[in-house]
């Protein structure tokens, strides 16, 4: 194999790379050794087909697997020889004009990570705003959680449904009378006005008595999750079967006991527990916000342009994506238009800011376990139906790109976590309206939430005007979360060119055509 650098430029890298016709018939006939034994052939005993006639019936095929085993080897080589750490997937490209049996010349284009200086994380000093939780706060939380739990009577006898009524009702829906999956359903509870079904449901259910039959007409959103009913007209057949009133709710010994529980203090410290978690989780995310703010501020060097590209893309994505559900569309996407440069600083510094943070946690031995990984993968499986989540699993395993995308926030979350134990750290006790202010604005910028459940996000994103956008939705928040990864690894790369990879993360493999479906919802809910 011949390796010559065509560009270095930056971190731009380029290679023209010759595989020699004698390397890949080498790979041939040593496959063709390894396989001649097991094949069967009409006429010849089991391991005595000649090997050149094995060869004249699946030589073509040998000879492209010997190729592409080739390519992937020469690559790998490529990348231990020079030392490289690939940004992203190498863009691999074979000469137009090849052929089979002859030499194979490729061209390698790939960025390079680049040499991230040494963090400087002393002297790092960070503010951590508290909630105490007061009584009040729990009574309130007590209060909402009662009135969740709703105990119903029977209704008198001709009681007509009314908003906050409970309906026990049997349905069968029907798209051009003719009933349709998931459209039917016995002994379905509902609360009218709850607005869990679909728009004009419940409406149409009002007036309904025990006992009587009635038929309501209704049209599925065009956003509705199963696309076959989308925008469809139906109507359903409801069979009412009884009407319940709801009783007051009251706070009491039996709320506990109805759930579970010994006693009603026993309801209180938990509810007591809940609140305290999410102060937790907005003190923990005003101290993120300044911990990132500080190291963005303190570092900076290039990254790769593709990276950057690449984050971009999945943002702008999202951005549309949230577009589509504001009151007026367009508006919303002229607006993102105006603030299109704007969203690209945001991913480089998402870039950067991953890079960093990767780059720290090598460097003092933050990991995640096999063990953490394991929890990850199953807790990404209960999406999909139970006969989806081993393929799902299998998935993850076999795939870097799609267990990097799993692996990368816990890691980010460990590093962070290792800063804040050598952070100085002062507290102050605030109210939790003002540490969410203190959350959500900054120097004239909002405040999304991080991506993940658990914690919030740390970049500050152009400022919505109030005509047309509401409060920062999960969608457009997913906007400022910095790409971080662990450590890269050269990894084989396919001829073609691949996915974008996570921040510092290795090169991953090419997805499999097909990836396991989400559970789909039930055609009667909204």
């Amino acid at each position: 194999m011949q390796t010559v650098e065509t560009l270095n430029e930056g971190l731009k890298r380029a290679y023209t790379l010759k595989i020699t016709a004698k390397d890949i018939e080498a790979r041939v006939d040593a496959e063709l050794k390894r396989v001649a034994p097991q094949i069967r052939m009409p006429g010849f005993r089991p391991g005595k087909v000649p090997a050149n006639l094995v060869r004249k019936m699946h030589g073509p095929a040998m000879m492209q697997e010997a190729l592409n085993s080739s390519v992937q080897d020469g690559i790998q080589s490529l990348i231990a020889e020079h030392g490289l750490r690939p940004a992203m997937q190498p863009s691999v490209a074979l000469a137009p004009d090849y052929e089979l049996g002859q030499d194979a010349e490729l061209t390698v284009e790939l960025e390079v990570l680049p040499d991230v200086p040494t963090p400087q994380i002393e002297g790092l000093k960070l503010e951590r705003l508290t909630v105490p939780v007061a009584d009040d706060a729990i009574d309130a939380q007590l209060q909402r959680f009662a009135e969740q739990q709703k105990r119903y009577d029977d209704a008198p006898e001709g009681h007509a449904a009314a908003t906050g009524d409970l309906v026990v009702m049997d349905f069968v829906g029907k798209v051009d009378g003719v009933a349709f999956d998931g459209g039917t359903g016995t002994d379905m509870s509902v609360e009218i006005g709850s607005g869990r079904l679909i728009p004009g449901f419940e409406d149409q259910v009002i007036g309904a008595v025990k006992g009587e039959e009635r038929q309501i007409a209704v049209t599925f959103p065009d956003d509705y999750p199963e696309k076959t009913l989308a925008g469809k007209a139906a109507t359903f057949d409801l069979t009412i079967k009884d009407v319940r009133l709801a009783k007051e709710a009251v706070i009491d010994e039996e709320l506990a006991t109805s759930l579970g529980l010994e006693s009603l203090e026993q309801l209180r410290g938990l509810l007591k527990g809940q609140i305290e978690q999410e102060h937790n989780g907005l003190t923990r995310t005003h101290m993120k916000r300044k911990l990132l703010d500080q190291l963005a501020a303190g570092h900076d060097f290039p990254v790769p342009p593709s990276m950057v590209e690449a984050e971009f893309s999945q943002i702008w994505q999202q951005l549309e994506h949230e577009a589509t559900h504001e009151a007026d569309p367009a508006a919303a996407l002229a607006e993102m238009e105006s603030e299109r440069d704007d969203y690209r600083k945001i991913a480089e510094r998402r870039v950067r800011l991953g890079l960093l943070l990767s780059e720290i946690g090598q460097a003092n031995g933050v990991e995640v376990t096999s063990q953490e990984m394991n929890r990850l993968i199953a807790q990404a499986a209960q999406q999909y139906s139970p006969e989806e989540r081993q393929r799902f699993i299998q998935y993850v395993q076999q795939e870097p790109m799609a267990a990097a995308q799993l692996r990368a926030p816990l890691y980010e979350d460990k590093v962070v976590d290792w800063l804040f134990e050598r952070a100085e750290i002062t507290d102050r006790d605030v109210t939790r309206e003002e540490l969410e202010a203190a959350i959500e604005s900054e120097d004239g910028f909002a405040t999304g939430t991080h991506v993940h459940d658990h914690d919030h996000d740390h970049d500050h994103k152009p400022k919505k005007k109030a005509a047309t956008k509401k409060k920062a939705e999960p969608a457009a928040e997913q906007a400022a979360e910095p790409v971080t990864a662990e450590a890269p690894k050269p990894k084989k790369a396919a001829p073609k060119k691949a996915k974008a990879a996570s921040a510092s993360e290795e090169p991953a493999k090419e997805a499999p055509a097909k990836k396991p479906a989400a559970k789909k919802a039930p055609a009667k809910k909204a």
